[in-house]
């Protein structure tokens, strides 16, 4: 019975046979390294009729052999061949038989496209937990547009193929071109640029549009710059990149997902021929529903000619009636104005007699006399203040604590200028404000003897 990997040998030199040695450390390296991701390329590749594959993987400086079972070689879609750079995911294992070291395969990807697959699937995940993938958030496109801004390449298929869709479906659309990279190091940067320069031209919707492509070649459209640039637009965007099978980052953020460009731009092109049809069919309903009313009101009008009596009469009663309003309005302007005269009239009478003039006059003599007496009142009140301050103040100096401070002692205030009182109020540490007869002075507390003291009994 094989014992603990990790058990040291017994101080007896136990001898092991090889086969309990190999055991003892495929048991170790099995529990280590269960699970681990290696890159590498492959080289000595070998398909026996089992349906096991064996192969090397190697790098600059040093190779490994492995092991990839039939039930995951399977799973595996890629064709393999020597030299094909690869990322394999398995558990560290020693073949028992030969003493080789191993890697028990379970899973196998190239490894430039897994990377971008796992960048692809973490960005994925984090921009949803965001809320950016929400159908909330996502806006209708419109119905009758008259103006596209297309962001793509000016070059290439693209853009030819959305403006043969527009021309054969709705050549009444404005189509604007903001061309960007959409391929290399500088499509990302470009494209965020075209995407806030197109949201700011006032355009129906937005169409994203590249070809078809690898993964690495239709990268820049799953940089999470692109991604948040797409969802800062307030203008609907259509997504078209890559075939139909291709899926992007750009596609889940976009309001709408096209499966190719000229899809897209069926979407956003009203069949003008459908258009026309129902315009005439519209056009149809007009005229006959204008001459129905028409001749509604024509019989309407009729009715109501011969029912009109001529406006003569009536103007006549009404111009009577006018004078006979503008003569009741004289006479009770001219009663109104009357009153008014009789009323002013007494008020005169009475403000003559109650005139101020007299009462002012007081008033002003008594102010005279008020001024004279106001000096001197002063002045005797502020003598009478004085010395009762001179007072005062030589009884505060005798208890000031500035007098105390002034004979050589000093009071220590806290952070918040309260007085400290006893040595409890202090903390070591501390920082503390003597405050002298003259100035002031920043001290710490070192001690306080507040904390008791443990003494070790080995000291």
């Amino acid at each position: 019975m094989i014992k603990d990997p990790f058990d040291r040998l017994g101080l007896d030199r136990e001898v092991l046979t090889v086969s309990q040695l190999n055991g003892r450390a495929r048991v170790l390296l099995e529990d280590v390294f269960r699970s681990v991701w290696v890159e590498g390329e492959l080289s000595n590749l070998a398909r026996p009729a089992s349906g096991h594959l064996y192969f090397t993987l190697k790098d600059s400086g040093a190779q490994i052999r492995c092991a990839l079972f039939r039930q995951n070689a399977a799973r595996v879609r890629q064709a393999l061949r020597d030299g094909l750079a690869v990322r394999v995911r398995g558990r560290v294992s020693l073949f028992e038989g030969r003493g080789d070291y191993q890697l028990i395969v379970d899973a196998l990807e190239p490894a430039g496209d897994g990377a971008l697959r796992l960048a692809f699937e973490a960005l994925k995940e984090k921009l949803s937990a965001e809320g950016l993938f929400s159908t909330e958030r996502k806006r209708p496109l419109p119905a009758h547009p008259q103006r596209i801004g297309i962001i793509s390449s000016p070059t290439g298929a693209v853009i030819r193929d959305i403006i043969s869709v527009f021309g054969r479906r709705a050549p009444q659309v404005e189509l604007n071109l903001i061309p960007t990279a959409v391929q290399g190091r500088e499509a990302v940067a470009q494209i965020v640029r075209a995407l806030q320069l197109a949201d700011r031209q006032g355009f129906d919707a937005l169409i994203l549009a590249r070809g078809g492509g690898s993964l690495e070649d239709l990268w820049c459209f799953n940089e999470e710059a692109v991604a948040r640039a797409v969802a800062a637009c307030v203008t609907p965007i259509v997504s078209a990149v890559g075939h139909e099978t291709d899926v992007s980052i750009s596609d889940f953020v976009a309001d709408v997902r096209a499966p190719t460009p000229s899809a897209a731009a069926e979407l956003l092109a009203p069949d003008s021929s459908g258009l026309r049809q129902r315009l005439e069919t519209l056009q149809r309903r007009l005229v006959l529903r204008m001459r129905n009313r028409l001749a509604h009101e024509h019989l309407r009008v009729e009715g109501l000619t011969r029912r009109l009596r001529h406006p003569g009469e009536r103007l006549r009663q009404q111009a009577q009636r006018l004078d006979d309003l503008d003569m009741r309005l004289r006479r009770a302007f001219a009663q109104d104005l009357q009153r008014r005269h009789e009323r002013l009239s007494r008020l005169d009478m009475r403000l003559a007699a109650q005139h101020p003039g007299r009462a002012l006059t007081l008033l002003s003599q008594r102010l005279d006399t008020l001024a004279e007496r106001l000096p001197r009142a002063m002045r005797e009140l502020l003598k009478d203040r004085r010395q009762r301050f001179q007072a005062q103040l030589q009884t505060l100096q005798v208890v000031s604590p500035l007098a105390t401070l002034g004979r050589g002692y000093s009071i220590l205030l806290d952070e918040h200028g309260h007085a400290v009182r006893s040595a409890a109020q202090t903390r070591n540490g501390q920082a503390l404000t003597a405050r002298l007869g003259e100035g002031e002075l920043k001290v710490r507390v070192e001690d306080n003897f507040q904390t008791p003291v443990t003494l070790s009994l080995l000291d």
